[in-house]
């Protein structure tokens, strides 16, 4: 697929040669204010007069907006109004034209986002999925913890998005913010001027409701802000403003600004980092005279000993002290602990907070014993564990603090993509002839379709659109990872967020919004870093019983050194002086209880894949989720289609011929007849190539005949009638089909042209064969390059490909690829992928995303290759923004190195426990002398989660294993 082209932008994605598009004007145009889109299967869909029939059936039904129909795919995507048309009406439609229906959806499903605040390990989230699963109409929910986000989709006629937020709160006990619902629609957000009482909000409101294009209106009075949901096909946010600032009694009485909305995500880490912060300096303010108190100070002679004076019977003023000091940070700043306990003890699951509570509250509680004991006593003398709380607390809040800092650091990549948009733009006013009458420099947010916009040099393009005037080059580096520039002329596409290097050009806005290019890139990734890999189950399976495991092993711990301490079977000198045997016993409890959180587990694998997205998306690589990311590490057989993907993908005629008596003028007006409808790279250089002949042979004509029955063959060529004459045009496998025969001299051109790894179009009138053109393709310069990478890889490359036998092994050697199948249709390369997978292999599949479509869905990883401003194309799992090949071995590899480091990760958040563990039982103790105290195992705990996110992080270091033009 080319980047550049003279294709319009407004083109459906994953869309056949032969779909077909229908704009239905809607009967009261008032109506159009919301809108929703409908996608289904059509069974039985073999040809044009089949899609024909169905969009002629939908296209009379009132209400709807528009219908697509996909020939190959044979589904439908139809747009309608919800207040004039229902979704079963427009099922009806289709039955009633004799077609099945199927994967219908039985229920309008809408999707929101939501903000979760507090999670803190894979528990939480879990915990947070459940209880929004068990909210009745919601159909699917994904918490990503990494990100603290939740996805769901849901029914909005049995619940919505208060109901769902509540369930977060009450069930699960965690936070809950609105993200946003809806699809992405395109937003815009305006600061409201001029409002002297609550009906002008009203006033306001009712006349954007009544615009076209206009889906939702949120007012915020009391901020006097509005947030308009629109259509920008339809209408623009410059048409927003004018209509607030008419909607008043007199001229100019209600005023409209853009105002930008913090990001929500950047704004809650930032407080969530300033809290940490500030709960581990209001700990430290407290925790550390305790640690002088208990620690240093009485081994400070005489410094320290003021401490021991007696305040009433055994009671010193050291320990009145400590208590006093330790409460606030007990009860105050550690109340979290105590909310998150509650709340996942009230659910039936325990997480991270009920190890702390635990064992500070074990700590806390025995020291008031030991304290109200020598309050009472004359002569009892005890150790109390004040500071062992305070500081476990302390250390847990800086361990929290510092990863929360680096977790941050996991969407840098994404950051830096949302910031490449340049702030202003300018605008262009033409008049009828072309002429400028005015430039005016507006803010990039209130660029509208269609607008032309003005691109100095070293300017940046502001949004998607395709150059009108001029010529430059521009660095697309930071949106495909391409280092060199790119040259455009008049009918090129921009990308927005690209820098214009060297010229000046006009362009026109195709794409605005969520539409851009980088919307979609940011969009894409956002949703990749929300998916959980399926490695993540790991962890999940293990957070199941991981707690309960620990509180048991803590509780055996602790009778595992109390009885034979009570009993005498150790040395009494192994217990300091200051404890007695359960105090002793005690501390190895709670250390076993504190060092072994599941933090780190739960965010082994979503930090990684976060890295690891964001990266890709800078390097042109864009993948769609842990799931495309981890099937991508085990491949190992990468099929290839031939056009557009190992081959340039802009074919050339290099020689035609007749076989009979047809003048070549009435040859060269068939055949470009028959393939004006074809969107085929081959049938575009055919015809091209046909229109110049007509002009060397003297026709100045640009009228051409209509073709009648036009039908389209995958795999093999095109049909139809010009006239009384039936046409076809195609490769032999079109021609053995309708039973023409060939003749030696035209297997002779054949085979001639095959052997030089050409692609022979053959021509046939009436049944008879009347010429051909011999096509050829040039072969990327990097293709034997990837190739050879991928073998050192140890994974075996092979093509599938539509075209002839011979073209497709002159091609395979010429790359370096053995294994070759040819003549196949697009159902064939899927079946081909299916077999391949029967021999246990795992299998990518590299094409272009339109023809190749299902052997892309059919592969364990699909990936299309050189999608250009096509970003979302469905179909892929991996989209390969330039069309380079060496992203083929990019994406492997990045996988490769994923998988590796998540591998990595477990070992540093398991190994801590493993490890950690034992030790703080004592199992060194007997021999060494060594133990762990509570407060150092909180130590080790945070370091445990600090160490993954840090470990992650190292993928932003991540180089590419091959670079075409470094090579």
């Amino acid at each position: 697929m080319e980047v550049n082209g003279k294709d319009d932008l407004k083109s459906p994605l994953l869309q056949h040669p032969n779909d077909v598009v229908i704009t239905v004007s809607p009967p009261n145009q008032t109506l159009n204010k919301k809108t929703r889109t409908l996608a289904f299967k059509v069974l039985g869909i073999t040809c044009s007069s089949c899609v024909a029939s169905v969009e002629a059936a939908l296209g009379r039904l009132d209400g709807v907006q528009s219908v697509m129909v996909s020939v190959l795919q044979g589904q439908a995507v139809v747009k309608y109004l919800p207040d004039v048309i229902t979704a079963k009406m427009i099922k009806e439609a289709v039955e009633d034209t004799g077609f099945e229906v199927a994967e219908f959806p039985e229920q309008d499903i809408a999707m929101c986002k939501l903000r979760i605040k507090g999670m803190a390990c894979t528990s939480c989230s879990e915990s947070v999925e459940r209880a929004l699963l068990m909210v009745n109409g919601v159909k699917k929910a994904v918490v990503g913890l990494a990100l603290g986000e939740a996805k769901i989709h849901f029914d909005p006629n049995v619940t919505n998005t208060n109901r769902i937020i509540e369930a977060v709160e009450e069930d699960a006990g965690f936070g809950a913010d609105l993200i946003s619902t809806g699809s992405d629609l395109s937003k815009v957000y305006l600061k409201l001027g001029g409002i002297t009482s609550p009906d002008d909000f009203t006033v306001i409101q009712s006349s954007l409701q009544s615009l076209d294009g206009v889906n939702h209106v949120e007012i915020d009075a009391e901020e006097h802000k509005v947030t308009i949901s629109y259509e920008p096909d339809i209408i623009g946010p410059r048409s927003l403003i004018q209509c607030i600032q008419e909607a008043g009694p007199g001229p100019n009485t209600y005023k409209a600004t853009l105002y930008t909305p913090p990001r929500g995500g950047e704004t809650e880490r930032q407080h969530e980092i300033l809290m940490y912060r500030n709960q581990f300096l209001w700990s430290c303010l407290f925790s550390v005279p305790i640690f002088l108190f208990s620690m240093v100070l009485p081994m400070l002679h005489p410094y320290g000993n003021w401490l021991n004076y007696k305040v009433i019977h055994m009671l010193n003023v050291g320990m009145l002290l400590r208590w006093i000091l330790c409460t606030p940070v007990q009860f105050v700043i550690g109340k979290r602990f105590y909310a998150g306990s509650y709340h996942a003890l009230k659910r039936k699951s325990a997480n991270m907070d009920v190890l702390v509570a635990l064992g500070t509250n074990a700590a806390y509680f025995y020291s008031i014993y030991i304290m109200v004991k020598a309050l009472i006593s004359d002569s009892f003398e005890g150790q109390d564990f004040f500071e062992t709380s305070s500081m476990l607390i302390s250390f847990i809040l800086l361990g929290k603090y510092l990863e929360v800092l680096a977790k941050g650091k996991t969407s840098d990549a994404l950051a830096k993509l949302t910031e490449l948009a340049p702030d202003t733009a300018c605008l262009l006013t033409l008049d009828a002839q072309g002429n400028v009458i005015s430039e005016t420099e507006i803010d990039t947010q209130l660029i509208e379709k269609n607008d032309i916009l003005k691109i100095v040099p070293g300017a940046k393009v502001p949004v998607d659109g395709v150059v009108i005037d001029g010529q430059s080059h521009v660095n697309e580096s930071m949106i495909t990872g391409e280092a060199l520039p790119v040259a455009k002329k008049p009918g090129d596409k921009v990308i927005g967020g690209t820098v214009n290097e060297n010229g000046y050009i006009r362009i026109k806005a195709t794409h605005v919004g969520s539409e851009t290019t980088l919307s979609q890139i940011v969009q894409l990734v956002e949703a990749a870093q929300l998916a959980k890999a399926p490695v993540q189950k790991l962890a999940d399976q293990i957070s199941k019983f991981f707690v309960p495991t620990v509180v048991l092993t803590a509780f055996i711990t602790w009778l595992g050194w109390f009885i034979p301490g009570e009993a005498g079977l150790y040395p009494r000198m192994w217990i300091p002086a200051a404890m007695d045997a359960f105090e002793f016993a005690l501390q190895f409890g709670i250390s076993v209880l504190v060092v072994a959180c599941p933090c780190a587990l739960g965010l082994a694998t979503p930090t990684a894949v976060m890295v690891a997205t964001g990266k890709g998306a800078s390097l042109g690589v864009l993948i769609k989720g842990g799931n495309a990311l981890e099937n991508a590490h085990k491949v190992k057989t990468v099929v290839f289609d031939k056009t557009g993907t190992l081959t340039v993908g802009k074919p050339a005629v290099v020689s035609s011929v007749l076989f009979s008596e047809v003048s070549m003028e009435d040859f060269c007006d068939l055949t470009i007849a028959a393939e004006a409808n074809s969107e085929h790279p081959i049938a575009k250089a055919v015809v091209e190539h046909a229109k110049m002949l007509r002009q060397k042979h003297g026709s100045q004509n640009d009228q051409f005949s209509e073709v009648k029955d036009f039908e389209v063959h995958p795999g093999a060529g095109v049909s139809g009638k010009v006239g009384e004459r039936a046409i076809l045009v195609g490769n032999k496998r079109l021609m053995r089909l309708f039973n023409v025969p060939l003749g030696s001299d035209v297997d002779r051109y054949v085979s001639e042209n095959e052997h030089l790894a050409r692609t022979c179009v053959l021509v046939a009138v009436d049944g008879r064969a009347a010429g051909g053109f011999a096509v050829t393709d040039p072969v990327k310069p990097e293709a034997a390059l990837v190739i050879s990478h991928l073998h050192s890889m140890r994974i075996s490359s092979v093509m599938v490909t539509g075209d002839n036998w011979a073209t497709a092994n002159a091609i395979g050697r010429q790359v370096g690829i053995q294994k070759v199948f040819a003549e196949t249709d697009p159902l064939g390369k899927a079946d081909k992928i299916k077999e391949l997978q029967l021999q246990g292999t795992s299998v990518a599949m590299v094409g272009d995303g339109i023809n190749d479509s299902p052997a892309l869905v059919a592969a364990d990883v699909g990936m299309a290759i050189g999608a250009g401003t096509d970003v979302a194309i469905e179909a892929a799992d991996v989209v390969l923004m330039k069309s380079s090949l060496e992203d083929v071995v990019t994406a492997i590899d990045i996988s490769r190195k994923t998988m590796s480091r998540i591998r990595i990760n477990y070992v540093w958040a398991l190994g801590y426990n493993v490890l950690g563990m034992p030790i703080a039982a004592g199992i060194l103790y007997p021999f060494t002398g060594i133990r762990l105290p509570p407060w150092l195992a909180g130590a080790c705990m945070a370091a445990s989660s600090i160490s993954v996110v840090c470990s992650s992080l190292l993928l932003q270091y991540y180089k590419k294993p091959l670079r075409v033009n470094d090579a």
